[in-house]
């Protein structure tokens, strides 16, 4: 068994060096292939946890014109108190809370926090629904009502990130898709040169009674390598993506202050990455041999 293993791991190393610049190309492609690949499930993560964490909070905002009465502004909070069976909670935030919330918002534009003003801003109503399915019923109760400027829901706010999420998504997948699809095809091509080259010394290994899988296993482990080292490669650069990620969102005071991305995220998307690259290899080496090895 033991000498079984030396031959493999000998026969094995011997082909990948005689092949060095096909077996670099096929780890280098398989590397950018699933890093794409992982990044958009990394960036997938980021906008669940995000989104996810606006539909546990608030649920929607009744902006309030910036002209609106005192009168007006009255007659919604009436509205709100009286209904009780569609509302938990609401806070209302006047023409102060609204210049501290567009102050944190646009902190790093000076200019333009120096010519507006508090009045200049609408007040409103930061408002939780007693369940999720009545946002859109509240939503049609206030946004024609008298001094409401607009209603903007959870859903309005992540539409458009999540639009744009899957158009990025899309876009990279095919990309992955692409580049997955070409580093087979090296690995295919890795091995059937390091069969061909062979051929004649496979041809007397059969002769004198060698299995196919005795014949194969060299040349799929060259395949595995391949697969496996390229996708190590693409699991630290996952890894530091992640890094990046997690400090821009530290030091954001917004929106996206809102998403995070943790340890367990990147190291459960690393180890399908892992998974990923090997079955490539193991693959592309099987479809490489099929020309020259019977299954």
């Amino acid at each position: 068994m033991i000498s079984r293993l030396a031959y493999f791991s000998r026969e094995t190393l011997i082909s990948l060096r005689r092949n060095l610049m096909m077996t670099i190309a096929g780890v280098m492609t398989v590397a950018i292939s699933l890093f794409l690949f992982g990044g958009i499930l990394l960036l997938s993560k980021v906008v669940d946890h995000g989104t996810e964490h606006w539909k546990h909070g608030v649920a929607l905002d009744i902006f309030m014109k910036v002209n609106a009465t005192d009168q007006q502004v009255a007659d919604v909070r009436a509205a709100l108190d009286g209904d009780p069976g569609e509302i938990r909670s609401y806070q209302f935030l006047n023409h102060d809370d609204a210049m501290k919330a567009f102050k944190q918002l646009f902190h790093n534009q000076p200019a333009l926090l120096e010519s507006t003003k508090p009045s200049d801003l609408p007040e409103s109503f930061r408002v939780v629904p007693v369940t999720a399915s009545m946002t859109d019923r509240i939503d049609q109760e206030f946004h024609d009502r008298i001094g409401v400027d607009t209603v903007v829901t959870a859903a309005k706010q992540i539409r458009g990130w999540l639009n744009a999420t899957r158009i990025i998504r899309l876009i990279f997948i095919s990309m992955a898709a692409v580049l997955l699809a070409s580093s087979l095809f090296l690995i295919v091509n890795t091995i059937r040169l390091a069969t061909f080259a062979r051929r004649r010394e496979i041809e007397v290994m059969k002769l004198v009674g060698a299995s196919n899988w005795f014949v194969r296993v060299p040349f799929m482990a060259e395949g595995l390598i391949q697969g496996v080292v390229g996708a190590g490669f693409a699991f630290g650069l996952i890894y530091a993506l992640k890094v990046l990620i997690a400090n821009v969102i530290s030091h954001r005071h917004d929106v996206i202050s809102s998403f995070y991305i943790t340890n367990t995220d990147a190291l459960s998307i690393g180890l399908i990455v892992v998974f990923v690259g090997a079955m490539i290899g193991t693959v592309g080496s099987a479809i490489g041999l099929r020309r020259f090895l019977e299954v």
